[in-house]
């Protein structure tokens, strides 16, 4: 199917006027058209509590509560990253993913594709993405260098961490209704490892590339503020300091909770084998202490379940989010260096009447590019936000499932092993009493 956005400039729809008027993804974040931006930044993280205050008691049914609005299913385009490969050569090591490609688009020659990429072509596509659509929100990509608590660059856990996110990346461009048509996007698919070189060769020059950071600095130099920055924009920005502010502090308590629970896990492991050795030296212990010693086997077990879940649902979409933030300020900037550019631009028209025509001709230019970048972050912001909104809502309520499961079943644990002794100490009593 053809895109809507393809032809001409890439001017998106403007946001209803509704939109505006929606909450805030959580409950302690200030949201745009709920403007109360300064109040609403001193609100205590304590109320994360809000989500809902309304607790299913069945854990299997806790996720089903939650209905999101499902878009239909209109994709066309399914992308899978898989099947690490470690490659060493004379001058460096490094890792390459399989990328298979499953379409039915007019524009691709075949069905499916299989190419192999490694970490530098994911950064070459992002790096292009940004220089065609300066004021779309680009999904990030996991860092280039080792995350606090990796103790190893190749080892399995760290490539699988990272795979996952890449396939994250890949499909969050796909899914999006202006990226997944951009032509280096169908290019890295697509091309072979050498057609993809070619291809990297053509793109902007060094001085090209020096001559955008030059002026983004100089413009940031110049100004220090926007002056006619519209006020949604004011908003978003106000918003998106304060949603750094809080997921910053969310990643880095769900990081410290996380390295606890693997201290207490570590711990635990070896308590167990500590009490069936004491067996050995207390005779009349040893059906007690070989059940305490199962006990804690298996809330061991669940603790380490537990970990899984928080290492796989929580803190993968916390710290995506972190990267977005700053992926949004970078947007956010970008599209005020469009409007520090027209204001420039404004400001001179004044001053030099015999530039006026010229003037005026850019400055029409300008306005229609901020226009676009506008509408373009208008529209993106909204799908933003309702994606982050789901992914937060489905990771806190997957581990408050995990956490409703693991103290079940660690609470019939017990108790099995109390009733048990219970039992054991009635029959003890009454052989004492018989004659």
């Amino acid at each position: 199917r053809e895109s809507p956005w393809r032809a001409g400039p890439v001017c998106l729809p403007a946001a209803s006027a509704g939109s505006a008027d929606r909450g805030s993804p959580w409950p302690w974040f200030p949201a745009p058209g709920q403007w109360g931006l300064r109040e609403a930044a001193d609100t205590s993280l304590t109320e994360a509590n809000s989500f809902s205050p309304l607790i299913p008691t069945s854990p299997s049914s806790m996720i089903n509560q939650y209905k999101f609005e499902d878009e239909p299913e209109l994709r066309d385009l399914f992308i899978t990253v898989d099947d690490p490969e470690s490659h060493i050569t004379a001058i460096e090591t490094f890792i390459t993913y399989r990328v298979v490609t499953k379409t039915s688009r007019g524009e691709f020659d075949s069905s499916e594709y299989e190419v192999r990429r490694r970490y530098q072509d994911f950064l070459w596509l992002k790096s292009r993405l940004e220089e065609a659509h300066p004021t779309l929100i680009i999904p990030p990509l996991p860092e280039k260098f080792i995350m606090k608590g990796m103790v190893e660059r190749f080892s399995d856990e760290f490539i699988e961490t990272r795979r996952k996110a890449l396939h994250k990346f890949l499909n969050r461009i796909a899914e999006h209704p202006t990226l997944a048509f951009n032509e280096d996007f169908k290019i890295f698919l697509t091309a072979q490892t050498w057609e993809l070189s070619t291809h990297k060769k053509q793109g902007p020059g060094l001085f090209s590339r020096m001559g955008q950071t030059v002026r983004a600095v100089a413009s940031s130099v110049r100004g220090g503020g926007v002056k006619n920055r519209p006020d949604m924009f004011t908003d978003i920005n106000d918003y998106m300091e304060t949603f750094n502010q809080k997921i910053n502090l969310l990643d880095k308590i769900s990081q410290r909770i996380y390295k606890e629970e693997r201290g207490y896990y570590c711990e635990m492991k070896e308590y167990g084998p500590i009490h069936t050795l004491w067996c050995a030296s207390e005779e009349d212990l040893v059906d007690s202490l070989k059940g305490v010693a199962s006990c804690i086997d298996k809330c061991c077990k669940a603790t380490e379940n537990r970990m899984a879940g928080l290492s796989e649902n929580l803190l993968p979409v916390l710290h995506e989010y972190v990267l977005y933030s700053e992926i949004l300020t970078g947007v956010l900037k970008r599209r005020d260096q469009i409007q520090a550019e027209l204001d420039s631009k404004v400001d001179a028209l004044s001053n030099k009447k015999a530039e006026k025509d010229l003037l005026t001709e850019e400055i029409g230019n300008l306005e229609d590019k901020v226009e676009c970048a506008n509408n373009a972050l208008k529209a993106d912001w909204d799908r933003w936000k309702q994606n982050m909104q789901h992914d937060m809502k489905t990771a806190f309520l997957n581990v408050a499932e995990n956490n409703i499961h693991y103290y079940e079943q660690c609470l019939a644990t017990w108790e099995s092993f109390l009733t048990s002794q219970t039992v054991d100490l009635h029959l003890g009593e009454d052989s004492e009493d018989k004659p």
